[in-house]
């Protein structure tokens, strides 16, 4: 593998040079292409990128939810020391919802709606524990109970339509660690949910992961949460990590430009309330036929500031930074942190750059 990767040693979770290709009459999708971090217990990781950056699919790669499609997955994802794509469909089967759970995007579309949520948590319980229906009906109510459902003796009989947005979202949460997995897959877990709520899930999601020592992948477009949330951040574009590091530093100090462009893109609550958002121009690229050189370029505006074509010409790879301190980007500005500071920073947020 010719890129650095993203994370030292050896974690709980290690992803190495992921690759998931969809074969279409037009051509390979490379949803992902090439992707590799490591995760310890008890930490949280957050990716970020616009959508069809390849989040979600490296995600469900990691739950082996490619196997039944036409998707070519290649490369390594290693949890606890186990590489996950060299088991069998009925090995993976009993890892899946026990070792490594998901909370996925829309709750109500991922929860059946003929069942009562009781039955759906108890469910997953009953799948993985040689138990009775009764013990796993305690269990369900004991996890209700815990992430904040009121009355969960009597709301465990009700239907997903029945519950509000944020209380799907916790009986998610619920089902997701009722087996106490090492590992927990967040696939936008605040969508459509307002800001209060937001916070609500948040919180739980970290008291809960102090209390099982999970690991957790996060997968957002929203900084704010993973500013909350996040211990390091992977930042993907076209189906590659293209910035890597602690999250505070990749908020403070981002090295690329598509991370200024998501930076910029995102409102300031307590900044000007007439200043305006500076999008990220144009549209992704396509993931069947992506730019040559590197992926971002016909976006990026200071592409021009690189000498010759290399921007192009030469697609980067994810080398350590300016900065160090285990910071990773893909870009061939020779000084991004100068330009971040005299350029970016100052149309993000004037005060700040005149204090750096």
């Amino acid at each position: 593998m010719s890129e650095t990767h993203t994370g030292a040693g050896t974690g709980f979770l290690t992803v190495d040079d992921l690759r998931v290709h969809f074969p279409t009459p037009d051509g390979v999708v490379k949803a992902t292409d090439g992707l590799s971090f490591t995760l310890e217990r008890g930490k949280t990781l957050g990716i970020v990128g616009e959508s069809g950056s390849g989040k979600s699919v490296s995600s469900s790669a990691i739950l082996g939810l490619h196997r039944w499609g036409n998707a070519l997955v290649s490369g390594r994802i290693v949890l606890d020391g186990t590489d996950l794509l060299t088991l069998s469909d009925e090995e993976m089967r009993r890892l899946r919802g026990k070792e490594v759970s998901m909370i996925f995007q829309d709750p109500l579309s991922a929860m059946h709606p003929y069942f009562t949520v009781g039955s759906q948590i108890a469910e997953a319980y009953l799948v993985h524990n040689k138990v009775t229906k009764r013990a796993a009906r305690a269990r369900a109510i004991e996890m209700l109970d815990r992430v904040g459902i009121p009355q969960p003796d009597r709301r465990v009989d009700d239907y997903p339509h029945q519950f509000s947005g944020g209380m799907r979202q916790r009986a998610m949460i619920a089902m997701g660690l009722i087996n106490n997995p090492g590992l927990l897959i967040a696939d936008e877990p605040t969508t459509a949910l307002d800001v209060t709520v937001q916070a609500q899930i948040l919180d739980l999601l970290q008291d809960l992961q102090h209390e099982f020592d999970s690991a957790i992948i996060i997968i957002t477009h929203d900084l704010g949460v993973v500013a909350e949330m996040a211990d390091d951040v992977l930042v993907m574009y076209a189906g590659r990590a293209v910035e890597y590091g602690r999250c505070k530093e990749i908020l403070t100090h981002p090295e690329m430009p598509y991370t200024w462009g998501l930076l910029s893109s995102v409102p300031d609550v307590a900044g000007d309330t007439e200043s305006r958002l500076v999008p990220i121009p144009g549209n992704p690229p396509s993931l069947l036929n992506p730019p040559s050189g590197c992926p971002f370029h016909p976006r990026c505006t200071h592409r021009d500031k690189v000498p010759g074509d290399l921007c192009r010409t030469a697609r980067p790879e994810l080398l350590p930074g300016s900065r160090g301190q285990g910071h990773l980007k893909a870009c061939h500005l020779t000084n991004p942190d100068e330009v971040f500071r005299k350029e970016v920073l100052v149309e993000i947020n004037p005060e700040l750059a005149e204090e750096r």
